[in-house]
């Protein structure tokens, strides 16, 4: 990844509002260059309106979008790769020639436009279908040429919103190592996804929205930084309740002899180990990472709470 101070895209306190109800508020946070960054919120969380800001499709009531800390201008604007979650193919528009096109819009030669076509195609394994019309494929494959289309004019920038809804594993595994190949060329990449397994597994960074506001952002292991220490601990024969002696500590799971304890912040884990060594031997003593799964419902949770 290349120059992680590097600021690209600036959200600089961007806000939303539409009537009563506030989409986004004073939002800020960066896409640095060469990084994927997860943009990660329940349904109505603000990531859409956030996207469309960036794109200038919407207006914001307070805030800027920079560019190369520049405001973001529309010819900056016309370099950005993005994706929406309703897809805008024209679908009796043949895949290939659809790529052309497109191409040419974003200011490419005919013949320029027709070679990265082809290897776009080529690239999402779809040089089969090259000449069929867009609503003949399925919409994993519509989905492929959809992200094509964010490509084919080689964007300085990508934007996508939920870009591997309904794809299989096959396409899934496809499509990140395409986004992975154009970060490390130097793109800021910034989608959206309910798939918080593989945005654990694809991004640089993560950022939770949650009604507009950021609640957390960074990598995944700044965000278990700030979350509570989990153990599991296998005492074969221990009484049910040998940790009450313990403060701070939680049981969240049993599966036979081990259990799985979550502990406050500043609870020491050898108080719980000492505690299950009075009881008999340890066989399992072992820090459990949560997943961004599990740190999303609590960063939600806590909020909400």
């Amino acid at each position: 990844m290349t120059g992680t101070s590097q600021r690209q895209l600036e959200i600089d306190g961007i806000s939303k509002r539409y009537g009563q109800t506030v989409a986004v508020d004073t939002l800020t946070f960066e896409i640095r260059a060469g990084e994927v960054f997860g943009f990660v919120g329940r349904n109505g969380a603000g990531k859409t309106t956030t996207m469309r800001v960036v794109l200038g499709v919407l207006t914001p009531d307070a805030g800027a979008v920079r560019w190369l800390g520049v405001p973001l201008t529309y010819e900056a604007r016309r370099h950005i790769g993005y994706m929406p979650e309703e897809r805008g193919l024209y679908p009796k528009m043949r895949v290939a020639e659809q790529l052309t096109y497109l191409g040419e819009l974003h200011g490419m030669t005919g013949a320029e436009a027709r070679q990265a076509s082809v290897h776009w195609v080529e690239r999402f394994g779809l040089a089969d279908r090259a000449d069929a019309e867009v609503q003949a494929l399925s919409l994993g494959n519509q989905q492929r040429i959809q992200l094509a289309a964010a490509l084919v004019f080689g964007p300085d920038m990508l934007v996508l919103d939920e870009p591997f809804a309904g794809l299989d594993p096959v396409a899934v595994d496809v499509m990140s190592a395409v986004l992975r190949e154009q970060a490390d060329a130097g793109l800021p990449v910034i989608f959206s996804s309910h798939e918080l397994e593989l945005v654990e597994r694809l991004c640089d960074r993560v950022g939770i929205i949650d009604h507009g506001t950021m609640l957390a952002c960074g990598t995944v292991g700044e965000l278990r930084a700030g979350g509570r220490e989990r153990r599991w601990v296998a005492v074969p024969g221990a009484p049910g309740d040998w940790e009450a002696g313990v403060p701070g500590v939680r049981l969240i799971q049993t599966d036979g002899s081990r259990r799985l304890f979550e502990l406050d912040p500043g609870v020491d884990d050898q108080a719980l180990l000492q505690a299950a060594l009075a009881t008999g031997p340890v066989r399992e003593f072992e820090r459990v990472e949560p997943s961004l799964g599990e740190l999303f419902r609590t960063v939600i949770g806590e909020a909400g709470a």
